[in-house]
C-alpha cells in the first residue's frame, strides 16, 4: 500500500531548480526528523523539489505505537517545511533498496541522504556492499551518508507493552475513559499500548478513524489527555 501526503492536490508548488531534486530516506527514530531538516536545508539551497521516503515491510495498519507516532510527527514536519510529497511504502516484500531505486526512478531523484545509525535497520545500508548495490541501481545520483551520533535519543522515546484491544467510553464528567470491555457504550474501538513499568494504564490509544486514518491519543490512568478530535469510530 502506498500512502503519500498531499493526496487530490491539483497542483504542486514549482521550484526554482527542477534540475535537481532530493529524497530523504527515514527509518524509525528520533534521527529521522533531524534527516529531514537536512535536506530541507540542501533542498533551500539547491532551490529545488524535496521528497521524504519511509519503508517497511509491515502493512500500515500493524505499526505499533513508537512508529505510528514517529510518521505522524514525519506528516506535520513535513507541511510545516512544505516538502513536496512525503511517501510511505508499506507492507513491502522487496527489498529497500529496490523501492528507494524505483521511487528516485519516478521523482527524477538527483541526491539521496540517508542517515547512518546502527539503532535502525537503515544501518545495513552503511555497509560497502549495500552502497555499492545503491550506486549500481541508481546511476548519476549522488548519495548522502549522514553520520549520526549514536547516544542521541529522543526524549519521548518510551517503550510500550504489546497492544491490546480496547475501548473508549465517555463519563459524566465529558471525559474519555479507557475499557477493555465491550459495551454499548463504546464510542472508539482500537489498540492500547501500555508503559512498561508503570502500575497505572498509562500509554497510546491507536485507533483508525472513519477515513482510513490511524490516530493516537495518550492515555494517564484510564484517562484520554488532550481534545479527542476524531468523531467515534464505533458502529452503533
Amino acid at each position: 500500500m502506498n500512502r503519500s501526503r498531499g493526496e487530490g492536490t491539483v497542483m504542486k508548488k514549482i521550484r526554482g531548480r527542477m534540475d535537481e531534486s532530493i529524497l530523504v530516506c527515514v527509518y524509525y527514530g528520533p534521527n529521522g526528523e533531524r534527516l529531514i531538516k537536512r535536506g530541507h536545508k540542501l533542498a533551500q539551497i539547491m532551490d529545488c523539489p524535496l521528497y521524504v521516503l519511509t519503508v517497511d515491510a509491515l502493512p500500515y495498519d500493524e505499526f505499533d505505537a513508537d512508529k505510528s507516532g514517529y510518521v505522524e510527527r514525519w506528516k506535520e514536519l513535513c507541511d510545516e517545511l512544505d516538502v513536496e510529497e512525503f511517501m510511505i511504502r508499506d507492507d513491502e516484500r522487496r527489498p529497500f533498496v529496490k523501492v528507494i531505486a524505483e521511487v528516485a526512478h519516478n521523482q527524477n531523484i538527483t541526491q539521496i541522504i540517508i542517515g547512518q545509525s546502527p539503532q535502525n535497520r537503515w544501518e545495513e545500508i552503511t555497509k560497502g556492499s549495500i552502497i555499492n548495490a545503491l550506486l549500481r541501481e541508481m546511476t548519476f545520483i549522488d548519495i548522502h551518508i549522514v553520520s549520526i551520533d549514536r547516544t542521541l535519543k529522543s526524549i519521548e522515546d518510551t517503550t510500550y507493552e504489546k497492544g491490546v484491544r480496547a475501548f473508549l467510553q465517555k463519563d459524566e464528567n465529558e471525559t474519555y475513559r479507557l475499557s477493555f470491555a465491550r459495551s454499548k457504550y463504546n464510542l472508539y474501538e482500537g489498540i492500547f499500548y501500555k508503559e512498561i513499568g508503570t502500575d497505572f494504564n498509562n500509554g497510546v490509544f491507536k485507533f483508525v478513524n472513519n477515513k482510513g486514518k490511524t490516530c493516537q491519543v495518550h492515555v494517564t490512568e484510564d484517562i484520554i489527555t488532550g481534545a479527542m478530535k476524531e468523531p467515534p469510530n464505533v458502529k452503533k
